[in-house]
């Protein structure tokens, strides 16, 4: 089984307490968040899992948990998000050149392998237009050099909670956002691509098959072919995709939704900024629950659900 913290919140940036605490205890616990009768105890014992992916914005927090993890024997992936976007669209992430130290500092330490970069989602704005995205992506790329052999892209899905708060940022902040279609979005990732392999980077794209161009490929976030060869192991799991367009494998993911402080106005999980923050202060890292469930807790079961 791989372990998946987080998809739905960044455990390194805010939460990796309560992760050391559960890693030490050997589980902990989740609801499911489309049924919250139903509640689950995860294993994550070395002997059940075949490895972590952690998700984040942030590394620099969980440096000595993530050397635990290691001491511990799990083989791990970190998908590290640097956009290097104006306050606007993220008002809490930390500086990018912060971000770039924190990844370098940690490939140097387990090899870059372990390391992929995400430049995701990528916003088409008035303060973010195609331009921006040409030198900013070639920047950060060439400070990253070495650090890491992918870079994960995609343009930002526009869900009702998305375009709510985007469009709140953008009145408050004076700009102006656009969903280009596939020709202008193709075209930018042609030239991101080439950027990409002038530093020996290999650029793939999540979820969105439709957009691949010659020189990018489709990104499994969840790599378990990735994380053998971290591992230096083989183990056996299958190809399960999260939504359409999805080349992950299958894990068990131990984040919860709207629980994300860092105030990206473009994010998927967060379908209130301000929730997001009380609920990440209110958080408890003694629990075994990221987030206890007000009502009474049914029977557990272990496993998928």
């Amino acid at each position: 089984m791989i372990i998946s913290a987080s998809y739905k919140t960044d455990i390194p940036a805010f939460y990796g307490e309560w992760f050391r605490n559960r890693l030490r205890a050997g589980h902990c616990r989740m609801v499911n968040p489309y049924n919250s009768n139903q509640r689950y105890l995860v294993s994550l014992r070395r002997e059940d899992v075949d490895g972590f992916v952690f998700w984040t914005k942030n590394l620099a927090p969980f440096t000595e948990t993530l050397e635990e993890v290691h001491a511990r024997g799990f083989p791990f992936i970190v998908q590290y998000t640097i956009n290097g976007y104006s306050r606007a669209l993220e008002s809490r992430v930390v500086d990018p050149a912060q971000s770039v130290d924190s990844l370098h500092r940690a490939a140097g330490r387990y090899g870059p392998e372990a390391f992929v970069w995400r430049y995701d989602p990528i916003v088409l704005s008035s303060i973010t237009p195609a331009a921006f995205h040409r030198a900013n992506f070639a920047r950060l790329a060439a400070d990253l050099s070495g650090s890491t052999r992918e870079v994960v892209v995609s343009f930002m899905q526009v869900y009702r909670k998305t375009r709510r708060n985007l469009d709140e940022s953008a009145r408050e902040n004076g700009f102006d956002w656009h969903d280009p279609p596939s020709e202008e979005k193709r075209a930018l990732l042609s030239e991101l691509a080439e950027i990409a392999d002038t530093y020996d980077v290999r650029l793939t794209v999540c979820t969105q098959p439709a957009l691949l161009v010659p020189g990018a490929q489709e990104a499994r976030c969840v790599d378990a072919e990735r994380l053998m060869r971290v591992a230096g192991q083989p183990f056996t799991t299958k190809l399960k995709g999260m939504r359409a367009g999805c080349g992950c494998y299958g894990s068990k993911d131990i984040g919860e939704y709207d629980t994300c402080p860092h105030g990206c106005v473009y994010c998927y999980a967060v379908r209130n900024r301000k929730l997001a923050l009380r609920r990440y202060r209110a958080h408890d890292p003694r629990g075994e629950y990221l987030f206890a469930p007000s009502r009474p807790i049914p029977s557990l079961s272990m496993g998928e659900g």
